[in-house]
């Protein structure tokens, strides 16, 4: 167990199938890289996907793929992407509702909870990704951009990462590139595990990378059988993976422009760590 407190079974759940990692992150010597932040464009098979790209200023990194909650690319994943960038990786964050907009696609205020109108303008903008495929054929294209990149040391595996719907894709991505992806991780990921044929967690056995999954408290009270899928299907496949139910955080808290972040940034913190621990061992 982790966060220096005792907690029941019920508030934290961790499974490991070898020695779990430490929260050790980068050492100072990335601490003071400059990143740098690109804008471009991504040719995929359904057309032309706008993303950020960050890098050190000089030298090759690991890769990573950030898979973006529901409300797209926009300055609160830019700031996780250039957060991550300066520990020492070339990080891609797309923006992977390119099919109907460019981001930032919602524009504040917007509530698709309350609000009519904007729940229908949400639906309409994730309906195209949504599509069986869709995203399977971008996360090619976004690995194969990466490995495109002089900023990517292609000696190292890529590390992927996911918030709330992209949690699922993360999942997807590692099935797509056993070979390729050494580490991911989803933080308060949605979908992850379903009664349908093609629930993500089904792919465990073409999975050969490490996992995490910080799961939010009031998302296990949802769904509670979500972690239990998880961990079944990953010792049956001998996946390397974690799963931790965050006792105090709710639903978006590893996200800056969410309330639960605000509200508990000691958790993100802490979630942050968790991440860079991974990626130090498994890139």
């Amino acid at each position: 167990m982790s966060g220096g407190h005792p907690v029941s079974r019920r508030e934290f759940v961790a499974w490991s199938l070898a020695a779990g990692f430490g929260v050790a992150a980068r050492t100072a010597a990335s601490a003071d890289l400059r990143v740098i932040e690109r804008s471009v464009a991504i040719q995929t098979r359904d057309g032309i996907c706008d993303a950020a790209f960050f890098h050190p200023d000089h030298g090759s990194y690991p890769g990573v793929l950030v898979w973006p909650d529901s409300l797209g690319l926009r300055p609160a994943l830019r700031e996780l992407g250039n957060r991550m960038a300066g520990e020492g990786y070339s990080v891609l964050v797309p923006n992977h509702l390119y099919r109907s907009a460019k981001a930032p696609v919602f524009k504040k205020p917007f509530d698709p909870v309350n609000d009519p109108a904007d729940k229908e303008e949400y639906r309409r903008h994730l309906a195209p990704f949504l599509a069986p495929g869709a995203a399977d054929r971008d996360a090619i294209a976004y690995i194969e951009f990466l490995d495109a990149q002089a900023q990517v040391n292609k000696a190292m595996k890529i590390g992927t990462h996911g918030y709330c719907l992209g949690g699922a894709y993360v999942l997807k991505t590692a099935a797509l590139f056993p070979d390729r992806i050494g580490a991911g991780a989803s933080f308060h990921g949605g979908l992850l595990a379903t009664d349908k044929p093609d629930s993500p967690h089904l792919l465990a056995p073409r999975i050969k990378a490490r996992l995490y999954f910080a799961i939010a408290s009031d998302d296990d009270a949802r769904e509670p059988a979500v972690k239990d899928k998880l961990i079944h299907a990953f010792t049956a496949a001998k996946v390397r993976a974690e799963i931790e139910v965050f006792a105090n955080a709710r639903h978006g808290w590893c996200v800056p422009d969410h309330k639960p972040a605000a509200d508990n940034k000691a958790d993100a913190e802490r979630a942050w760590r968790r991440l860079l621990a991974l990626y130090k061992e498994a890139l």
